[in-house]
């Protein structure tokens, strides 16, 4: 059974979720905040496999609770959910531990997704986040690219089709694609060519 904790300050946004959940037989919501404070008391008590949070919430934001949660319970997965696509959001939360990141108007069902994938130890964005390529030096892009993206990168550089990467690390076709798509963005190449060229001169190692 995952446990989920769900942090918003919309409660019809909780509500909705929670419709979606209940009928989950490998999903149990254990608690609901509607800010970033009650969200740590909340985790702090029930200690859930996975938390979905809003970055924008009152008396802390998102970012600074999954901060919080990942020094003291570093096992918990999180979700950042957010009107928001720019990529210093998408940067400031997996800077801050998170394991996943998706928009609200993306379909329920994409929640479900993503729950399973970061419970699983995988990373999960929503295939619509729009990342702004990076153009600064090759350190830079390093930086933004998470231990998963790095994986993936290697395993191009190896000439892996998506569908043999997503066999290899145990993930779905679809976060293989979705991770190939945000690295052309994030390292400002054109297509799945460039990133090819691009993983065959950078092989990088965490």
């Amino acid at each position: 059974m995952i446990t989920v904790a769900i942090a918003e300050d919309h409660q019809s946004f909780i509500d909705g979720i929670k419709l979606l959940l209940e009928y989950e037989d490998d999903i149990k919501i254990v608690g609901t905040a509607n800010d970033g404070e009650a969200l740590l008391d909340l985790v702090r008590l029930k200690q859930p496999n996975v938390v979905i949070t809003d970055i924008r919430m009152p008396k802390m934001d998102g970012i600074t609770a999954t901060k919080v949660i990942k020094k003291e319970l570093p096992h918990i997965k999180i979700l950042g959910f957010t009107m928001f696509d720019q990529k210093d959001a998408i940067k400031q939360m997996l800077d801050a531990g998170a394991s996943g990141y998706l928009l609200k108007n993306s379909p329920l069902e994409e929640v479900l997704k993503a729950i399973r994938a970061v419970y699983n130890g995988n990373t999960y964005f929503d295939a619509n986040i729009e990342i702004e390529a990076e153009n600064d030096t090759n350190k830079k892009a390093k930086s933004i690219l998470t231990k998963r993206q790095v994986e993936i990168l290697n395993l191009v550089a190896l000439g892996k089709t998506s569908r043999e990467i997503a066999d290899e690390l145990f993930i779905g076709i679809h976060t293989v694609e979705t991770h190939r798509k945000n690295m052309i963005r994030i390292l400002g190449l054109q297509g799945k060519g460039e990133l090819m060229r691009y993983a065959l001169e950078k092989k990088y190692k965490f």
